[in-house]
């Protein structure tokens, strides 16, 4: 079912309801109105009968047998006068003439003959005689008995299955009705929707990123195709940050591949090369097989993404630092300057291990030969500061990002991956990564790798 059909169905059904208790409700007002009515009618007339003088205080006039009165006038100008007949207090039954044609008479009830006895009550029943309904009271009229008046109601249930038929054609009509608008106003409110629908289908059609929605006003339809933008925006930069990704590793990956076709070509020919030749071009494969694999690991790892992908662990966040400066010093180009803090994180780790050698290599591939690289480890915020050239301004708030390299950077070796790494690593320990320009020179990096956990907990925890 379309989402105009239901619509349509809802307003339909919604409008059908509301007519029906409209229906009920007038049909029950109109009904209660009409037996009201008579009920005050023979209300009346009863008491036109039993008011005095009379019979014991009771029935006025002289005729019939207890001193009922023989005779009944009718009613002025043709009014209903009902049909009347008088019960003695020993239930007998009298019907005094002035009635036209002599009806028959009205069996009593346990109730009438009760009321007749005591002289005194009240009580509206409905009765059924040959085939007419009748409305009858039945009311006391003191030593004298009761009287009992009775009315036909052919008039009023005519009237009312008139007006139940009217009611059920104009609810017909109605629940039509409601349905032609229902599936009008369900077009009308929807027809935005069909023309953003139309809009973003040809946009994805054609794959054509470029393109955007156009906003306009300020309802849900606004908001939806400022979404929908928002999310083409974030699709195109994903597509552009993996075109990046491609180009960036085509170039690194040409250089090595071409060096080892190389090398390997001049391997083959081992018989006019030296020892020492062959151990230096061994070597150089080597390397350059290890750069690759550097290279491919970078990649990988970006892949994982930034959420965590197993169960945190309790990690030593300086003693990584330490081992990773340590494995740096063995290079001996530069000095490092330690300042650690005993540190423990909630995290993965190799992914914190492979962050903190991105930081140490970038602060390696900046610094000049012999220069010193500050490392500090405070309140569980790791420092690492070079003696580099430092960032540009405009750099800077991209440093991070995956993919990007700074236009001095393209000349160096290295996939441009490595921050973008050390901050997913951040991120998936709920830490963050930043990036300033150090005073004096040179480019300070802060990471953190979420909340320092104390030693306690951790020992608490660990056993």
């Amino acid at each position: 079912m379309t989402l105009r059909t239901r619509i349509a169905a809802v307003a339909s059904v919604s409008v059908a309801l509301a007519v029906l208790a409209a229906a009920i409700g007038l049909y029950v007002a109109v009904r209660s109105d009409l037996r009201g009515e008579i009920d005050s009618d023979l209300r009346s007339r009863a008491q036109a009968l039993v008011g005095p003088p009379g019979l014991a205080g009771g029935l006025g006039g002289p005729g019939g047998p207890g001193g009922f009165p023989g005779h009944i006038e009718p009613e002025p100008f043709g009014a209903a006068s009902g049909y009347v007949q008088f019960i003695s207090p020993r239930g007998e039954i009298f019907v005094p003439g002035g009635q036209g044609a002599a009806p028959a008479e009205i069996a009593l009830s346990a109730e009438d003959r009760t009321i007749a006895a005591h002289g005194s009550g009240v009580s509206y029943t409905g009765r059924t005689i040959k085939g007419t309904k009748l409305r009858v009271l039945t009311l006391g009229s003191g030593a004298a008995g009761a009287v009992l008046v009775a009315q036909p109601l052919t008039e009023v249930e005519h009237e009312l299955s008139r007006l139940l038929l009217i009611l059920a054609l104009i609810g017909a009509g109605g629940v039509v009705l409601a349905a032609l608008l229902g599936a009008l106003v369900a077009r009308t409110a929807l027809a935005p929707i069909a023309r953003f629908t139309q809009r973003t289908e040809s946009l994805t059609g054609n794959l054509d990123l470029s393109r955007r929605l156009e906003v306009e006003g300020r309802d849900e339809l606004t908001r939806l195709a400022e979404s929908f933008n928002g999310t083409l925006d974030a699709l195109e930069r994903s597509i552009q940050a993996q075109r990046h990704l491609i180009a960036d590793a085509s170039h690194e990956l040409r250089t090595p591949i071409s060096s080892l076709r190389a090398n390997i070509q001049i391997l083959g020919e081992a018989d006019r090369l030296v020892p020492a030749e062959q151990a230096s071009l061994r070597a150089d494969i080597v390397a350059e097989l290890d750069e690759l694999t550097a290279l491919v690991g970078d990649v990988v790892e970006l892949a994982r993404g930034a959420a965590p992908d197993g169960s945190p662990e309790d990690v030593r966040l300086d003693e990584i630092v330490q081992g990773t400066v340590a494995n740096a010093r063995r290079r001996g180009d530069l000095r490092f300057e330690l300042s650690l803090e005993p540190t423990m994180v909630l995290g993965q780790a190799d992914r914190i291990g492979r962050a903190v050698s991105n930081l140490v290599d970038n602060a390696r591939k900046w610094s000049p030969a012999g220069a010193a690289v500050e490392v500090a480890l405070k309140d569980g915020v790791l420092s690492v500061r070079d003696r580099g050239p430092g960032f540009q301004e405009s750099d800077l708030p991209f440093v991070f990002d995956r993919f990007y390299r700074a236009d001095d950077a393209r000349k160096l070796p290295g996939s441009g991956l490595g921050l973008a790494i050390v901050r997913q690593a951040a991120e998936a320990c709920g830490g963050f990564a930043q990036a300033h320009n150090a005073p004096g020179g040179g480019a300070l990096l802060r990471v953190s790798f979420g909340a320092p956990v104390p030693f306690a907990a951790a020992d608490a925890s660990g056993g």
